[in-house]
């Protein structure tokens, strides 16, 4: 399975959480348009699913392959737009699917945002982390929303957890933390942008550990430098598949990420972790399992007062970070007063880690941040 595949599982197992009374989701359907659809195809055809097609409509489909276009939009049951000026000079269309490849990713937003539309795009947002957070603020100013699914508009369940642990139990300051995700790929090199060490470095941090860089900025803050080691076990392609990250964060915290293609124990996608503090460690997905991936299995672990011995808690949580908030798009665009903005600054310094990634994997040195 790919990487677009994975998200696409992702995107059909994000459930609307209740916003009402009643649980249901109040207001209409939100007209959108995806363009970008060798990524976009899973996300229409998830929008086509319930729960999600009681508040999108699918309104039509563009890409620069139009046979592609065309075999998407008859699936779905939806037209065909020759091109982003064509949907955005479209009155019906409230919101924009943007799943093209990040680089340049600013430049399209700001296109659709200036022509009055909100935009659900996918990380890694951007490559240039200036050009994010400048196209992020304006789109603050002019009253539009741009969400993704990683980082989030707002905290998600499970990150929101660790830290309602840490007050709880008073774990103190942050000292560590190992995230881990993996998959089982057999690729081969086709002339994409996925064979271009320069556009894809560190290959498996950059395509599947951009969820744990997030993850990990939003429980430590401002990171400070980084190192990669990476290698090649088994890939087609000429970027590696298997690759490690370390962060040094400005409050003393280390943080380490690990990502791999060559691991087929059917536990893919887990975005495991382990979070240590002074006095405690929170742990989500760590371990094996039989819940589905986009769900949370978390634990912490922390001295029992005067006993001498651990105090465990354990929670299984409906959905993981990294899943896109489709409710909360929704609500933002129905309802505008009610809406959340991503934050540039956190947007920006994940993205920051990956230009510093970047140079650290030609380099072979510690990289600042």
């Amino acid at each position: 399975m790919k990487t677009s595949e994975a998200a696409g599982i992702r995107a059909l197992h994000a459930q609307p959480q209740p916003s009402g009374a009643d649980g249901a989701i109040e207001g209409r359907k939100v007209r959108i348009a995806i363009v970008g659809l060798n990524f976009g195809r899973h996300i229409a055809r998830a929008l086509r699913g319930e729960p999600l097609a009681k508040l999108y409509d699918v309104a039509g489909v563009c890409d620069l392959d139009a046979a592609r276009a065309r075999q998407i939009a008859d699936e779905c049951g939806t037209g065909v737009y020759r091109s982003l000026d064509a949907i955005l000079a479209d009155p019906h269309i409230d919101a924009v699917g943007l799943f093209t490849a990040p680089a340049g990713r600013a430049g399209l937003i700001r296109q659709i945002i200036r022509a009055g539309k909100d935009v659900m795009t996918t990380k890694p947002f951007e490559d240039d982390p200036d050009a994010a957070a400048e196209v992020l603020a304006e789109a603050q100013r002019l009253g539009r929303f741009v969400h993704l699914n990683s980082p989030t508009p707002v905290m998600p369940v499970d990150l929101q957890q660790v830290l309602d642990w840490r007050d709880q139990f008073d774990l103190g300051r942050p000292v560590g933390c190992r995230l881990e995700t993996y998959a089982s790929y057999h690729e081969q090199a086709d002339g994409s942008w996925l064979d271009d060490p320069q556009r894809c470095p560190a290959a498996p941090i950059f395509r599947l550990g951009i969820y744990l860089i997030n993850d990990v900025i939003r429980l430590f803050g401002e990171p400070e430098a980084v190192q990669v080691l990476e290698s090649r076990i088994r890939t087609g392609r000429p970027t590696s598949d298997n690759a490690q990250l370390t962060i040094r964060f400005r409050n003393g915290a280390l943080a380490n990420i690990f990502c791999s293609f060559c691991i087929g124990d059917t536990q893919h996608y887990r975005n495991g972790m382990a979070v240590n503090y002074e006095r405690g460690t929170v742990y989500r997905n760590v371990g094996p399992s039989h819940q589905h991936s986009s769900m949370a299995e978390m634990a912490v672990v922390t001295p029992e007062p005067g006993a001498g011995r651990p105090h465990i808690e354990q929670k299984v949580l409906p959905t993981c970070s990294g899943q896109y908030q489709w409710d909360q798009f929704h609500r933002a665009v129905t309802d505008r007063a009610a809406g959340v903005h991503t934050d540039p600054h956190l947007v920006a310094m994940g993205l920051k880690v990956v230009v510093a990634m970047a140079r650290a994997t030609r380099s072979g040195c510690v990289e600042r941040v």
